[in-house]
């Protein structure tokens, strides 16, 4: 069977349903990691107002990172809020 044929009779849908969680799984201790270090840094160094802005935007990047569909979900309701179909 030639080449060609091959990639021919290959199925057109690829399942994905695995690759979120391992990357999930890959990443996210990565991640934590990354935070921690970096949030105590910032409080090592006394710089409150760093460490709080980083916190939050470590816990939005978080929240998105483990929950994708909350992004779908926030869209639709931000768009029925406004009035948007």
């Amino acid at each position: 069977m030639s080449f060609h044929a091959m990639i021919a009779a290959a199925p057109l849908a690829l399942s994905t349903s695995g690759l979120v969680s391992y990357l999930q799984g890959l990443f996210g201790p990565l991640f934590l990691g990354i935070v921690g270090i970096v949030a105590l840094f910032f409080l090592f160094t006394r710089e409150i107002i760093r460490f709080v802005q980083f916190i939050v935007l470590a816990v939005a990047i978080a929240v998105v990172f483990y929950t994708p569909s909350i992004v779908q979900t926030l869209a639709q309701g931000i768009a029925k809020a406004l009035g948007v179909h």
